[in-house]
C-alpha cells in the first residue's frame, strides 16, 4: 500500500496533533506535586497541618521521613520548604536525587523490577523504624513505582534474580495493578501495612500521591502504610486466573504450593491506631486540567473513566465509539480518559501500553479527522524512552511511507520504533511524578 497523497503533510491533522500534546503538557503542569503540597501541607508556630489533621511538632519533637516511590525526591523538597532542617530520614526513587539533604539516606532503587538498592532500601527503612523513639511523627511520602523502588520478601528464600522474575511475570501476565500489588503485598516485608507495623507505637501519617484508581489506595507502593484490603486467598485466585505458577521461580512456586503465603494486617490492627493517610495528588487532577484546556480549545469535552483498568482493545473500542456518539451533536468534541490498560505481553519488542493503545487506535480511524493521544505521567511507557504516543488519521499510511508497518509493530509489542521514526513519540523524560495514565480522542 502506497502512502495518499499529501498525507505527510496535511496541515489540520498536524496541529491538531500539537493540540492534542499542549492539553497533555498542560495537564501535567497542572496537576504538580508542588501545588498540591500548597494547598494541603501548611506549618504554623510549630503546629503541622496534613489535610485536616494537626501535630504538634513544638519541644523539638522528632521527625522521620520515609520517601518511597517514583516522586519521592519531588515531595521531599516540598516537604523540606515547609519545614526545613528538622527532618531526617530515607528517601528512595528509580533516579538520582538532584539535592542531597543532610540527614537523609539515598537508594537508587529499581523500577519496573527491583535491584540492589531495592532491597537495601527496604532493610535500612525496617530497622530505622523500629529503633525510633515513641514520641517520634514518621512522615510517609508515597508514589507510584514504590512497589519496586523499595523492596524486602518476606521469605530469604527468594533471592533478588527470583524477586525479579516474579515481579516480571505479574507485570507482563496481563492482571490489572489491584491485581499485582495484591500479590506483592503478601510476598513481601514491607508491604500491606508492614511499614507501619514496625514503626508502632510512633505517631504516622502518609502523604499520597496516587497511580492506583481512586478506590483502592491501599493499592499504592503497594500500600505499606495502610490495613490491606486484599487476602491471601485473592492471591491464590489472581495466580490460578492468570496461570502465573508454572511462571514463578522455583522459591515462589513452594511458597505458593506450600500455602505459606502470610496474612497482611487488616483494619483494626493495633499497627494503625496511631496512623493518618492523606491522598493530597491524584488522576483526577489531571483529568480535570486536561478537561479544562481542551475546553479551552473549543472542544465540547466529556470525561469517560468507565474503562478504567480494561484490556487495551476494549478501551480503545469503548473510547471511539463514545467519541463518534459524541461527534453527531458538535464539530470538535473530546473525550478525556484517565487510568490505565491493561496489556498482555509475550516476546515484546520495545514500547508499551501507552503506544500499544495508540498504535490499536490509528487503525480504527484511517482517514478520519480524530487524533488520539496516550501516555504516562511519570514520562515513561514500557521499555521506552517515551511516555505515549500520538495518532491521527494519517498514521497509518504515513507508517507505510516509512517502510513500518502498523500491524507488525501491534501484534510484536514494538509500536516505539514506529512512533519515533513519525516523530509522533511524546518525550518528556521521567517528570519527577506518577499519576497513572491520560487518554485524550479529539475529533475535529
Amino acid at each position: 500500500m502506497s502512502p495518499q497523497p499529501g498525507v505527510e503533510d496535511a496541515p489540520p491533522a498536524r496541529q491538531m496533533r500539537e493540540t492534542a500534546r499542549e492539553i497533555f503538557l498542560h495537564a501535567l503542569r497542572e496537576a504538580s506535586i508542588e501545588s498540591a503540597f500548597l494547598r494541603h501541607i501548611h506549618l504554623e508556630r510549630n503546629i503541622l497541618r496534613v489535610g485536616d489533621d494537626l501535630y504538634d511538632l513544638s519541644g523539638n519533637r522528632p521527625v522521620f521521613v520515609v520517601a518511597i516511590g517514583k516522586a519521592a525526591f519531588s515531595m521531599l523538597d516540598c516537604l523540606n520548604a515547609r519545614l526545613g532542617p528538622r527532618l531526617n530520614g530515607i528517601a528512595v526513587s528509580a533516579t538520582e536525587p538532584q539535592n542531597r539533604r543532610p540527614g537523609f539516606d539515598y537508594f537508587r532503587g529499581g523500577h519496573p523490577l527491583p535491584n540492589g538498592d531495592s532491597l537495601r532500601a527496604a532493610v535500612a527503612i525496617l530497622q530505622a523504624l523500629q529503633r525510633l523513639q515513641p514520641r517520634t511523627l514518621v512522615i510517609y511520602l508515597l508514589s507510584g513505582g514504590g512497589s519496586a523502588i523499595a523492596e524486602k520478601p518476606t521469605s530469604e528464600r527468594i533471592a533478588l534474580d527470583d524477586l525479579a522474575s516474579t515481579y516480571e511475570a505479574l507485570v507482563l501476565c496481563g492482571a490489572n495493578i489491584v491485581e499485582i500489588n495484591t500479590v506483592r503485598k503478601h510476598l513481601s516485608a514491607i508491604k500491606g501495612g508492614r511499614l507501619a507495623r514496625a514503626a508502632a507505637p510512633a505517631q504516622q501519617v502518609s502523604i499520597l500521591v496516587s497511580d492506583v484508581p481512586d478506590n483502592s489506595p491501599d493499592a499504592l507502593a503497594s500500600g505499606p502504610t495502610m490495613p490491606d484490603s486484599s487476602t491471601v486467598q485473592q492471591c491464590f485466585a489472581i495466580v490460578d486466573k492468570y496461570s502465573l505458577l508454572g511462571r514463578l521461580p522455583e522459591s515462589v512456586r513452594q511458597i505458593f504450593g506450600k500455602r505459606l503465603v502470610e496474612e497482611t494486617p487488616k483494619a483494626g490492627d493495633p499497627a494503625f491506631a496511631q496512623s493518618r493517610w492523606w491522598m493530597i495528588l491524584s488522576n483526577a487532577q489531571v483529568r480535570e486540567a486536561a478537561a479544562a484546556a481542551a475546553a479551552r480549545a473549543g472542544f465540547a469535552v466529556t470525561i469517560d473513566n468507565t474503562c478504567d483498568d480494561w484490556d487495551y482493545t476494549a478501551a480503545a473500542d469503548h473510547l471511539l465509539a463514545k467519541l463518534r456518539e459524541l461527534r453527531q451533536g458538535a464539530s470538535r468534541v473530546c473525550v478525556v480518559s484517565g487510568g490505565e490498560v491493561t496489556v498482555r505481553v509475550e516476546n515484546g519488542g520495545q514500547g508499551g501500553r501507552n503506544q500499544q493503545f495508540a498504535l490499536y487506535c490509528a487503525q480504527k480511524i484511517v482517514g478520519e479527522n480524530v487524533v488520539v493521544l496516550s501516555a504516562g505521567t511519570d514520562g515513561i511507557d514500557g521499555n521506552s524512552p517515551a511516555a505515549g504516543a500520538v495518532v491521527d488519521g494519517t498514521t497509518q499510511q504515513r507508517g507505510f511511507a516509512q517502510d513500518r508497518a502498523s500491524a507488525s509493530a501491534l501484534a510484536h509489542f514494538d509500536a516505539f520504533p514506529l512512533f519515533e521514526a513519525l516523530r509522533d513519540a511524546i518525550i518528556t523524560g521521567p517528570t519527577g511524578t506518577n499519576l497513572r495514565d491520560l487518554r485524550l480522542l479529539l475529533a475535529y
